[in-house]
């Protein structure tokens, strides 16, 4: 007795749950007549049986998820009377072969749902006999046929079809796809697949977001960072370690009172200034990109930015942040120097309203009264969300940050 396993769904899903059955254990069953109806992900969709014969077993019951692969229906061999044309368990071995959600091997039209009538029990019912197949047509039933044969360049009407009345079947594509890979080399690349789940996922979706809702631009500006880096060594003699992170980071909390648009988020058909300047950071870890986040930063000095940020470095490497680390930003500085790059459109961290990103920090001609001398030089680069103000508000507050970059020693004397 064959085992009718569910089908591959296509699409990617790997699943399906139950919603009702059209058959039931000892109704008499012919190729290709629609045995379950199921739910995916996708859609509400029929599945044909690849066998007939008496149904014996149903593996499932309605509101019961089944994976791909697992055993649908059992089907036995028909007893008794059996009409001209109909292909029962015992008499064939491998069933139709072209069994996908809402196809199977018969052209005939289906019935609609509303007026379909079970087979009573015990009763051979005649399989549809399909009308012939024109010499200068191809026999495909299965959409996922023809979508394999098209993605391989193949002429269907080429490819010898192995089902009933002719009907090509996959089996049948795959069979002169490997011919051809045979007698030629292959086209595709062949590569190591690697799921998108996880952090990686979560990470990804969000970006995906911020791409498909906000209208971003950036603008950008190459700064001498001389006196910057002077700054945090005079500061670092005197107490506790301040990282260029964090006065970049005091500069910028500085710079949303100046310029609040760049504190906000948009709701619906609102800009919402923010009161708070949570500021997140972009942290890479052993399990991926992480945005931790410093809250209410306005109200800390340099110094206790500077420690706040190493210790939310520290826990997202060793794996130790909560959810409510980071969630709740306003606003993002990505430190991208690290890696070696000098500039980059970073994707704003959604819903915030503007990313500022760092480059390196690298030895450079810069002209000072007239003469090119070498200087520390990097690149600031702000992007920002269209809708919550222009390239004046934009350009202001990132011409802001690299006066404070610039001049660090006067800025910081002001706060």
């Amino acid at each position: 007795m064959p085992d009718f396993l569910l089908p591959d769904l296509g699409e990617g899903l790997t699943e399906a749950e139950i919603v009702h059955w059209l058959v039931s254990v000892g109704d008499t069953i012919v190729i290709d007549q629609p045995v379950v109806e199921v739910e995916t992900a996708k859609a509400s969709v029929e599945v044909p049986s690849p066998y007939a014969g008496v149904v014996t077993v149903l593996h499932g019951k309605p509101g019961e998820a089944l994976q791909v692969g697992a055993p649908l229906v059992t089907v036995g061999a028909a007893t008794g009377f059996v009409e001209p044309g109909v292909v029962t368990a015992e008499r064939v071995e491998e069933g139709s072969g072209n069994v996908l959600i809402g196809y199977g091997t018969s052209t005939a039209t289906r019935r609609k749902r509303g007026s379909r009538r079970r087979p009573a029990n015990n009763t051979p019912v005649a399989a549809t006999v399909s009308a012939p197949v024109s010499a200068k047509a191809a026999a495909v039933i299965s959409p996922l046929v023809r979508q394999l044969a098209r993605e391989h360049g193949l002429d269907l009407t080429r490819v010898p079809g192995s089902g009933p009345q002719g009907i090509v079947r996959r089996c049948d594509v795959d069979k002169a796809i490997a011919e051809v890979a045979a007698v030629q080399p292959a086209t595709q690349p062949v590569g190591t697949r690697i799921p998108l789940k996880g952090l990686r996922k979560t990470v990804a979706d969000k970006l995906s977001l911020s791409r498909r809702e906000i209208p971003e631009a950036t603008v950008w500006v190459d700064v001498d960072a001389t006196g910057l880096l002077a700054a945090r060594a005079a500061l670092n003699a005197v107490g506790p370690k301040v990282s260029l992170l964090a006065l970049i980071a005091r500069f910028t909390v500085l710079g949303l009172k100046k310029f609040p648009e760049l504190n906000s988020r948009v709701e619906r058909d609102e800009i919402v200034l923010l009161d708070e300047v949570n500021l997140g950071f972009a942290a890479q870890t052993d399990r991926g990109l992480m945005v931790p986040v410093v809250r209410d930063t306005q109200n800390l000095s340099t110094r206790e930015l500077s420690k706040a940020l190493a210790d939310k470095t520290s826990a997202a490497r060793d794996g130790k942040l909560t959810p409510a680390d980071l969630t709740g930003g306003t606003f993002t500085v990505n430190n991208y120097g690290v890696f070696g790059v000098d500039g980059s459109a970073a994707i704003i961290n959604h819903p915030e309203a503007a990313i500022l990103g760092v480059g390196r920090i690298i030895d450079r001609p810069w002209v000072i009264d007239g003469q090119v001398v070498a200087r520390k030089v990097c690149e600031l680069t702000l992007a920002f969300d269209h809708r919550v103000c222009d390239g004046g508000t934009a350009g202001g507050f990132l011409r802001f940050i690299a006066d404070c970059v610039e001049s660090p020693i006067t800025t910081l004397g002001d706060l």
